[in-house]
């Protein structure tokens, strides 16, 4: 990579910024300045151009920072090169060349690939020689002198002398040694068996008991992450998170349980149990938050209609129930997996705004937390929109 190569990405943000704003409107003529809705319209008409997509997490990397200091990866530039209405990255920079500035056909070798190669080939010329012939030579040259001074008759012939063996010795041996041996033996195999046992004592006088949870009023799996807060006597709460259709398992040797449910769409509910008597496998009906539920269905429900006029009446119509459900003071917050901007605050008509246009991205609205006050009125929503993030290194 070199300062060329970040410049022209400079050069191709701006043309980006360019080609987005010829058919579309943002909040802000600046590609650095966009964020929330702005980016959700730019990735859906990225994915309608070029047929690809970039996360909020590589967006904020790149383009809410000028100048940048690193390079996005290939794809991603060749991507929005596309979008730009160019070949590729390599055309692009092909046609906006700085004076003196050469190309080479395989400049998309990265300079990390270049340098392992490099490591390669010198490891390669540095391998040690073999010295295999020369022992060899060695070797033959000593046999050759030893053969020239050996003679059979004035060959001096050295015996060893022999040692004598004492039977009795060997065979002697003390029975206390063995017995010893033995008790030994069988002290640490109990104390072994003594420390396994006092080591997992937890998990051989547990009990492990299951908990499904069902919606009271549709008979089915819960359709909400709940949170399941564990309360024990004389000690910090345990939390848990289990995922919608799948069931909570949790192992104890306690006579006593004690749990706190919650979910965005459900009342809290706390649960006492008696493990004395308790069955290993419970169903528990969580009871639904009818308005909360109807906020959230509105929320993400599908606005394609047969016609033009049809979709306007659709939105309309959404429009109008959100309208109801939602306080007009509602505090509300979208969520993003995002080191640099973490959070950003919607008022009521932004909120609306954004969930009665139509893009595949409100496929993966994910509502995290939802509160109403005492008349029913949503005051309260906390949202991500789930994308399927990238590593840009």
């Amino acid at each position: 990579m070199t300062d060329l190569d970040l410049l022209h990405f400079e050069q191709l943000k701006k043309d980006v910024q360019t080609e987005f704003l010829k058919e579309s409107s943002s909040s802000h003529d600046d590609i650095s300045k966009w964020k929330g809705i702005d980016i959700i319209y730019f990735q859906e008409d990225l994915r309608k151009k070029a047929k690809g997509n970039i996360s909020e997490k590589s967006f904020y990397t790149y383009f809410k920072t000028s100048p940048v200091t690193k390079l996005p990866r290939i794809d991603m530039l060749n991507l929005l090169s596309i979008y730009a209405g160019y070949d590729s990255w390599y055309d692009f920079k092909k046609q906006h060349l700085f004076a003196g500035e050469l190309l080479q056909e395989n400049e998309d070798l990265e300079e990390e690939e270049i340098r392992e190669l490099e490591k390669t080939v010198s490891a390669a010329l540095d391998l040690p020689k073999t010295e295999i012939s020369d022992k060899k030579i060695e070797y033959q040259s000593q046999e050759n002198i030893d053969l020239q001074k050996s003679t059979t008759d004035n060959q001096i012939i050295t015996q060893k002398p022999t040692t004598p063996t004492n039977i009795e010795i060997q065979a002697s041996t003390p029975r206390k040694n063995l017995v010893k041996k033995h008790a030994w033996a069988i002290i640490t195999s109990i104390l072994i068996t003594i420390t396994g046992i006092l080591g997992f004592k937890d998990e051989i006088f547990s009990k492990t008991y299951k908990y499904c949870f069902t919606d009271k009023d549709r008979g089915v799996f819960a359709i909400n992450t709940l949170e399941i807060r564990v309360i024990k006597e004389n000690e910090s709460p345990l939390l848990f998170k289990i995922k919608p259709g799948e069931c909570f398992y949790y192992s104890t040797k306690d006579k006593n349980l004690k749990m706190q449910i919650s979910a965005p769409f459900y009342e809290y509910l706390e649960v006492n149990r008696n493990l004395e008597n308790a069955p290993d496998e419970e169903m528990i009906e969580l009871k639904p938050d009818d308005y909360k539920m109807a906020a959230y269905y509105f929320s993400i429900k599908d606005i394609k209609g047969g016609n033009p006029e049809e979709q306007v009446a659709l939105i309309k119509q959404k429009r109008n129930q959100l309208e109801n459900l939602i306080s007009n003071n509602a505090v509300i917050y979208q969520v993003y997996d995002n080191k640099t901007y973490g959070i950003e605050r919607l008022d009521k008509q932004r909120y609306i705004t954004l969930v009665t246009t139509p893009t595949t991205s409100l496929k993966n609205l994910n509502v995290i937390e939802m509160k109403k006050d005492s008349k029913g009125k949503i005051v309260s929503i906390k949202f991500k929109i789930a994308t399927t993030d990238e590593e840009n290194k």
